[in-house]
């Protein structure tokens, strides 16, 4: 919608994990190199661990990007509560193979011949595991129990773990021991400083041939910051509802005002009237309540998506307009030339 407003190649702020925009900040960049080392190891767990919206998912994207398909074969499992069979089911499935209706025994004798396939065929196997905090220790134990696959003393499964904080306290667990045991590397993804989120925004842009249109005030960027506390999930979210009021409102600088706008448009939406209790102070002044983080519910992407649907067809109706006046105009000025031109 405010692409074309602000002559964008492409929609700069979009929340799904796109590895064209990946911003390597001081702690993606180190994440992602101890993602490259545990690939290079060929063996054991490598645990990336981080906050909500801190980009794990799109160190993964940004990984298999490089890999090649050649060397390694790649499967992504986003989890969710499931036990300790439906993992090994989620796993196969993941893989190609078949998991509906099938034992323990025969899913654990179907990953092991996939996995020695491509080992004879010079092929390694990796496994992505999105989300892991949300695994029972049951089935984290099946996990390390499918690391124990081997083919002439080398693993035949390598596992990346990517899971929320409250995950090094599962670790934690004397239970876990000897998962410990099979980590080589662990990291935690900490959210953006404030230099770094405003050099993450204009990287964003950048990417989509951004020529300071629309222009950010220095108060915005470190507004933004605060905001969102540097988390870009946050941030993605918050400058995309910045640019579309840009583009309602015709702005081409997006000032400090603009910002409390959107700041108070999302407030509203995202607060109840029974959460702003006011606060007793002495000389009986409320302070206003502070500011919520971001949260962008699935009902608010719906309605934002049926505004821009109508902002294209008005579009697209006024385009069609002014096309049709342009050739009135062109028509009546031929019909004046051709009365000119008679004797």
């Amino acid at each position: 919608m405010y692409e074309s407003f602000y002559n964008l190649t492409d929609k700069p702020f979009q929340l799904s994990p796109d590895p064209r925009f990946f911003f390597q900040s001081q702690g993606h960049k180190r994440a992602l190199a101890y993602l490259r080392y545990g690939l290079s190891q060929g063996e054991g767990f490598i645990i990336v661990t981080g906050g909500i919206g801190t980009g794990k998912t799109m160190l993964a994207r940004t990984l298999f990007d490089e890999l090649d398909d050649q060397s390694v074969v790649a499967g992504q499992l986003v989890t969710t509560q499931v036990g300790a069979d439906d993992l090994l089911r989620s796993v196969a499935g993941t893989f190609g193979l078949a998991h509906d209706g099938v034992s323990k025994a025969t899913l654990l004798k179907n990953l092991e011949t996939f996995f020695r396939a491509r080992a004879q065929e010079g092929k390694r196997v990796l496994l992505v595991v999105d989300e892991v905090q949300n695994l029972p220790e049951r089935s984290l134990e099946e996990l390390r129990m499918l690391s124990n696959f081997e083919l002439g003393g080398r693993s035949l499964l390598q596992s990346f773990l990517l899971g929320q904080e409250e995950f090094r306290e599962t670790l934690q667990s004397p239970t876990m021991e000897q998962l410990r045991q099979r980590v080589i590397a662990a990291y935690h993804l900490g959210p953006l400083n404030r230099h770094e989120t405003r050099e993450y925004i204009e990287h964003r842009l950048e990417m989509v041939d951004w020529k300071d249109d629309p222009h950010f005030t220095d108060e915005v960027y470190e507004d933004i910051h605060e905001f969102t506390n540097g988390v870009p999930r946050r941030i993605n979210a918050l400058c995309d509802r910045l640019l579309l009021y840009g583009y309602l409102e015709e702005k081409h600088v997006i000032d400090i005002d603009a910002a409390q706008m959107v700041y108070q448009e999302i407030r509203d939406e995202t607060i109840r009237p029974e959460e702003e209790a006011k606060v007793e102070v002495p000389g009986g002044i409320a302070p206003a309540p502070p500011r919520p983080a971001l949260a962008v519910s699935p009902e608010i992407d719906q309605r934002v998506q049926m505004l821009e649907e109508q902002v294209k067809e008005l579009t697209r109706l006024f385009r069609e307009e002014r096309v049709l006046l342009r050739k009135a105009i062109l028509l009546n000025l031929d019909l004046e030339n051709s009365n000119l031109d008679l004797p």
